[in-house]
C-alpha cells in the first residue's frame, strides 16, 4: 500500500460503504467503489483534470464526497475539501489560494448561486454539481472556467510522492497555512492506524466526523477502507439517530471529538446495548471525568488519541487492552518517534516538560509557500514543532499540559488550563469548568476560572478556592473565580465568550430555538430534540469553545482556536 490507488482491494464483493438513507441504506461493495471511482476519474479527466490540479470540494458527508475525493487522488490531482458552511470570502481564500482547477458542488447550488458558486467564478475555477442519481455519481459541469478548451486530459497513475490531499492550518498569526499531504503520508497513516486498533475485515465504523478533516477522513474512513473493513457515512452527526444507525447496521466502534462523546452521554442510552470493541476520542483533550463516564455507561474501552494535520492526524494513542491506557494522556507513539525537545532541538529528560516533537513517514515536508514557517516548524533533526507542551514518562506515554503559547505565565510560573480543568472538573458541585490567564498588575498574568454548576448544586467561590488549594500548588490557585449557570452574567470574563458562532462549529446544526444554535464541534451538528437542548445551552456553548478547541488539529478548527486565543490576554 504506497498511493491510495492501491489502498484496498478493488475486487472483493464485501461491504466497503453504508450510506443510512431511508427507507433503504445505501450498500456500497469495494468492486463497486473501485468501478465507481474509476468512472468518476475518466470524468475529471475529460473535463481537464490532470497531475497537480487542484480540486476543491464543498460537498457534505456522503457517498459522492468519497467517490469524488478518491477519483482526485487516483487522477494525480490534489484533493483539496471544504466546509460546505463556508461564507464567500472564505471560499475565496481557499480557492485563491491553491489556485483551484474545479469546485465541485451539491446539486442545484449552481442555479442557487451558492457562496461557493460565487467564489469559484470569481476565480475562474470550473464549477460542477456532484451527486449520486441512483445509478451512478454524477459530474456535472456548469462552468467550464479556466479549463474551458482544455479537457480531455489522459488518465494517470497515482505516485507515491504525489500530493493527494491539502488542508489549511492557522498558526498564531497571520494567513492559514496549507499543509500538502502525499499518498505515502495518507497511506502511512492508515497502516498505524490499523496496527493501533488492530483494524480487520470484521470492524465497522459510524463516521461522525466531518470528511473535510483528517480526523474524519483519515481515522473514520481511509483506515477502515484499508483494512478492508467498513463504514457507515451519514450526512452529519445526529444524537438522536446515532444508536439507531450503530445498532441497525452493526457497527464495533467509532471515533469523536470529546464534545460528540458528552452530547451522547447526555442523550438516552442505547437500547440494545451494542457490543462496542473500543472508542476513539482524538482532536481536543478528553477530561479523565468524562473518560471514565464513557467506559462506565457503554461498557467498552476508551481510547483517547494525539493528532494533527501536519501528521496525517494520527501521532500517539492509547493501545487496545491488555495494555494499559491512561486517563488524561494520549497514549504513545504509533509508528511516529515523539521527542520532547527544548526551544535549541535537544531532548529534555524523561518525565520533563517541553515541546512534544514528531518525525515519521505520515508527517508533511513542509508547507506551500511558506518557507518561514517551515524554517521555524522543524527542528535540525527533522523533527516536527507540534507547538505542544506536554511531557513523556519512562514507558513512552505522553501528556499535554497545553498550548505553549496558551500557557498561564504567572511571573514566570507556567500553568496549564488544562490541568486547573480538569482538576476542577471533580468537584462534584462542578458541571463544567475552564481556566484561562488574566491580566496582574504584579504578576503580569494571573489565574481566572469560570465554573458552570450542577443543576441544583451550589458553591460559593470561597469554597471552590478552598477546594483548589487543597488540589494544587499554591501559585495555581485562582485569584478570580465565578461560580455560574450563565456566563455571559460574568462580567469580568473575557470577550471571546461573546464571539458569533463560527460555521465550522455549526455545520449541520438546527438547534431551533430562535437564532441561537448549540455547542458542536468540528464541523458536526444536531437536529430536533438534541438541537433545542443544544440551543437552550447557548453560553455552554461558549464553554465548549474554550474548553474543548485548546489542542485542536485541522483547518477551519484552528482558526476558532486562534479566534478564542487572540481574544484572551496575550501571552
Amino acid at each position: 500500500m504506497s498511493t491510495l490507488a492501491n489502498a484496498f482491494d478493488h475486487r472483493s464483493s464485501d461491504t466497503a460503504i453504508i450510506v443510512p438513507t431511508k427507507p433503504n441504506a445505501l450498500t456500497i461493495s469495494y468492486k463497486t467503489l473501485s468501478d465507481e471511482i474509476l468512472s468518476f476519474q475518466k470524468k475529471l479527466a475529460k473535463l481537464g483534470i490532470s497531475a497537480e490540479a487542484a480540486v476543491s470540494i464543498a460537498i457534505p458527508n456522503s457517498y459522492e464526497f468519497i467517490v469524488a475525493f478518491l477519483a482526485a487522488s487516483w487522477q494525480r490531482a490534489i484533493a483539496a475539501p471544504l466546509n460546505p458552511a463556508y461564507k464567500q470570502d472564505e471560499f475565496e481564500f481557499y480557492i485563491d489560494d491553491l489556485s483551484s482547477a474545479v469546485t465541485l458542488v451539491p446539486k442545484g447550488q449552481f442555479a442557487d448561486n451558492s457562496a461557493a458558486v460565487r467564489a469559484a467564478r470569481k476565480y475562474k475555477a470550473a464549477i460542477a454539481e456532484c451527486y449520486w442519481d441512483g445509478k451512478e455519481v454524477v459530474l456535472d459541469v456548469k462552468d467550464h472556467g479556466k479549463l474551458k478548451d482544455n479537457g480531455n486530459k489522459s488518465l494517470q497513475e497515482a505516485q507515491p510522492d504525489d500530493v493527494a490531499l491539502v488542508l489549511h492550518t492557522s498558526g498564531t498569526t497571520g494567513r492559514p497555512k496549507a499543509v500538502p499531504l502525499t499518498h505515502r503520508n495518507l497511506t502511512r497513516t492508515m497502516s498505524n492506524i490499523q496496527r493501533t486498533y488492530n483494524l480487520s475485515p470484521q470492524d465497522r465504523t459510524l463516521l461522525v466526523m466531518p470528511l473535510f478533516h483528517v480526523h474524519g477522513l483519515l481515522a473514520a474512513f481511509l483506515a477502515p477502507l484499508g483494512s478492508g473493513g467498513s463504514a457507515i457515512v451519514p450526512p452529519k452527526f445526529s444524537a438522536g439517530e446515532f444508536w439507531e444507525a450503530f445498532n441497525t447496521h452493526k457497527a464495533n466502534w467509532y471515533t469523536a471529538v470529546p464534545t460528540i462523546h458528552q452530547i451522547l452521554l447526555k442523550n438516552p442510552p442505547p437500547s440494545p446495548k451494542p457490543s462496542i470493541r473500543f472508542i476513539r476520542s482524538c482532536s481536543s483533550p478528553l477530561s479523565p471525568k468524562v473518560f471514565h463516564e464513557l467506559e462506565a455507561t457503554f461498557g467498552a474501552p476508551v481510547l483517547e488519541a494525539y493528532a494533527m494535520t501536519e501528521a496525517a492526524h494520527q501521532m500517539t494513542s492509547n493501545p487496545l487492552p491488555p495494555a494499559q491506557r491512561r486517563p488524561g494522556c494520549v497514549g504513545i507513539g504509533q509508528g511516529v518517534e515523539v521527542r520532547i525537545l527544548d526551544a535549541a532541538g535537544a531532548e529534555v529528560p524523561r518525565g520533563a516538560e517541553a515541546e512534544i516533537c514528531i518525525r515519521g513517514e505520515n508527517v508533511t515536508k513542509g508547507y506551500l509557500n511558506n518557507a518561514e514557517a517551515n524554517r521555524t516548524a522543524f527542528t535540525d533533526g527533522g523533527f516536527f514543532r507540534t507547538g505542544d507542551q506536554g511531557r513523556q514518562d519512562a514507558e513512552g506515554y505522553v501528556t499535554i499540559t497545553g498550548r505553549i503559547k496558551e500557557l498561564i505565565n504567572k511571573g514566570g510560573e507556567k500553568i496549564s488550563p488544562i490541568e486547573l480543568d480538569n482538576v476542577l472538573a471533580q468537584h462534584p458541585a462542578v458541571a463544567e469548568a475552564v481556566s484561562f490567564a488574566i491580566a496582574d498588575e504584579m504578576y503580569g498574568q494571573d489565574v481566572g476560572v469560570a465554573v458552570v454548576l450542577k443543576t441544583g448544586q451550589q458553591a460559593s467561590v470561597d469554597e471552590i478556592r478552598g477546594y483548589m488549594v487543597e488540589k494544587v500548588a499554591k501559585f495555581k490557585v485562582p485569584k478570580k473565580v465565578s461560580n455560574t449557570t450563565r456566563l455571559r452574567d460574568v462580567s469580568w470574563i473575557p470577550q471571546v465568550l461573546w464571539l458569533t458562532p463560527h460555521p465550522d462549529l455549526l455545520y449541520g446544526c438546527n438547534a431551533e430555538d430562535g437564532n441561537r444554535q448549540g455547542p458542536t464541534a468540528n464541523g458536526l451538528g444536531g437536529n430536533g430534540k438534541e438541537g433545542r437542548k443544544a440551543g437552550q445551552a447557548v453560553d455552554r456553548y461558549h464553554l465548549y469553545i474554550l474548553q474543548h478547541i485548546r489542542v485542536t488539529e485541522g483547518g477551519a478548527c484552528r482558526n476558532v482556536h486562534d479566534q478564542v486565543r487572540l481574544l484572551l490576554p496575550s501571552s
